[in-house]
């Protein structure tokens, strides 16, 4: 009988669940759909009850499409959009309100405020992270100042907090185990890197008591059972848990220091393995916990592009230039270039190096003469441009830039886009055969916890290239793109 390790991947538009075997392939996956909500201008929420729903649909699917009983499940990992905040009742499970999705800026006046006190510096400083509407700190309190009955609910114990790592588990384990990884918990501005525990200078500004907090715990270990569940058997381990860009670090095999990954998804993250010190940055970037594992705490640096996929997904939902997101790739391939056109995909701000939570996109350097297919090749050079300035700032930081870039996630699979960003950083870009790293991380970190691997040796041999794009663009081409691009942000 062959066993797995299933591993649930909750991202922002979708949940896909996935089989993997000893081999590290993925056997079959899944992926169900669910809606994000826009009440207003620049708010994202989710529906907490649709992702649980996308998540059972998702592995019923995947049990019966792959004809895999249950019982050669041997764990469950986790991977997960990280910053996204919600709030649950602890009595019967029922979310408190819609989640406040990462991508959600309503929360920027009160980092503002926050900014204004002077806080800023210690943040930096105590959590790698900066003041901004990104991370969950914030968001909570947003709701808390938004009703004052959510707060006296929170402070009496009844409420939990979690980022959707921790309402997984809640959820899986019929409302016993609270906990979040320290991964996802250095994403919420109230984790202190050193000490990798919730601290109260950083809780008290944001009016977020500590009593709605989870567990922190390993990003790889026994947290918890199955339990109560009408789609898989009580018992099965949760074994395995990071956020999305941590997860698909480690499934990248990125164990030494200075090896770097770029994920394009909804949007587009870089992360570089640092080792087991924070390092600050000069730039703008974060300092995150990349995972903790058998002991030791291994940290990154992480530039994030907010918006990557979503403006492939914005030229076929919003423009209707294309039917299918995979779509772009054609029709920005009837011409050579984008004749001047410039795509700032900065439609929920900018992130690193920029920092910049009230810009919104442009396109600039329209003509008569503009089609789509201009618009569609200057979309893909914004997500390329914007991975450049990160892995710059990066290579500053640290004197010294990766030698290669390893790249997945949905995006990873257009030649074009890939072609344009080893063009742009003028470095190699590795395509492995399993672009769905992120959710092989989540596997792996649950299968060390039960020894279905070995170590990560094991499995950094298992790691096997599909393709490498290798720069084949001048210095003038370069240069010239550049130079359009920062007069662009200049506009701003």
């Amino acid at each position: 009988m062959q066993e797995f390790i299933l591993a649930i991947d909750q991202g922002t538009t979708g949940t896909t669940a996935l089989l993997v075997g000893h081999d590290l392939r993925v056997h079959g996956h899944r992926t169900v759909d669910f809606p994000q909500h826009f009440p207003k201008p620049g708010w994202v929420e989710h529906d907490p009850e649709e992702i649980w729903a996308s998540v059972h649909q998702a592995t019923l699917e995947l049990l019966e499409a792959t004809d895999t009983a249950s019982r050669q499940i041997m764990a469950i990992g986790i991977t997960n959009q990280r910053e996204t905040a919600l709030l649950w009742e602890r009595s019967d499970n029922r979310p408190a309100a819609n989640a406040i999705v990462w991508q959600c800026r309503r929360s920027a006046p009160i980092c503002e405020n926050l900014k204004n006190q002077g806080l800023e510096e210690m943040y930096r400083r105590r959590t790698g992270l900066v003041i901004d509407p990104y991370f969950s700190g914030t968001k909570l309190t947003w709701l808390f100042q938004q009703s004052s009955h959510l707060k006296r609910r929170a402070e009496d114990g009844r409420l939990a907090f979690g980022t959707i790592d921790s309402f997984l588990v809640w959820r899986l384990t019929g409302g016993k185990i609270h906990v979040t990884d320290v991964a996802n918990a250095s994403r919420t501005l109230m984790m202190d890197l050193q000490s990798l525990d919730w601290h109260d200078d950083l809780l008290i500004p944001l009016e977020v008591p500590r009593s709605i907090l989870p567990e922190i715990v390993p990003s790889s270990q026994v947290y918890g059972h199955t339990s109560g569940l009408d789609f898989l058997p009580d018992g099965i381990p949760i074994a395995g848990m990071a956020g999305d860009q941590q997860a698909a670090l480690f499934g990248q095999a990125c164990f030494e220091i200075g090896q770097a990954k770029c994920t394009y998804g909804t949007g587009a993250f870089i992360l570089e393995n640092i080792g087991d010190q924070p390092l600050p940055s000069k730039h703008g970037l974060l300092t995150t916990v990349a995972w903790q594992l058998n002991g030791k705490t291994c940290y990154a640096l992480e530039g994030s592009a907010f918006i990557a996929g979503a403006a492939v997904q914005w030229l076929r939902d919003g423009l209707g230039l294309i039917h299918t997101s995979a779509g772009i790739e054609a029709l920005a391939q009837q011409v050579p270039d984008t004749d001047g056109v410039v795509f700032l995909p900065a439609l929920t701000g900018l992130g690193a190096p920029h920092w910049r939570s009230e810009a919104r996109g442009q396109i600039t350097g329209l003509t008569r003469g503009t089609t789509a297919a201009h618009i569609a090749r200057a979309t893909l050079e914004g997500i390329a441009l914007q991975i450049h300035d990160l892995v710059m700032a990066m290579a500053d930081d640290l004197g010294k830039q990766a030698s290669i870039l390893k790249v997945d996630g949905g995006a990873a699979r257009n030649n074009l886009l890939m072609q344009m960003q080893a063009d742009l950083i003028n470095r190699p870009v590795s395509r492995p055969k399993t672009v769905e790293t992120t959710a092989l991380g989540a596997a792996m970190l649950a299968g060390l916890a039960i020894g279905f691997w070995n170590n990560t040796q094991e499995l950094a041999a298992s790691w096997q290239e599909e393709r490498c794009f290798v720069p084949l663009a001048g210095n003038a081409w370069r240069k010239s793109l550049l130079e359009r691009w920062r007069a662009a942000i200049n506009k701003l």
